[in-house]
């Protein structure tokens, strides 16, 4: 994605890796607690284990997705307004 701050690009890549890392994590904790009880009772624990982890991810593709509509919404509003000019 590419941002104009470059320091929001970089922060908000930097949360997204962040977001990723701990679903990975929460993921693997969970499923390594559980796994000498149950096997299928260690994947659904990885599962639920993983949901914050994917709860930021989700947040943050959103914010990102937001951002380029903005961004969209703002080239077809200039583009608009100089063809108005135009007539």
């Amino acid at each position: 994605m590419r941002f104009n701050s470059k320091s929001l690009g970089f922060v908000v890549n930097f949360l997204l890796g962040v977001s990723w890392a701990l679903m990975l994590i929460g993921a693997m904790t969970s499923f390594l607690s559980f796994y000498h009880s149950s096997f299928l009772f260690a994947v659904l624990s990885a599962a639920v284990g993983a949901i914050p982890g994917l709860v930021g991810v989700l947040l943050l593709e959103y914010f990102i997705t937001d951002k380029e509509k903005l961004h969209e919404l703002k080239k077809q509003t200039a583009l608009l307004e100089k063809l108005a000019k135009e007539r």
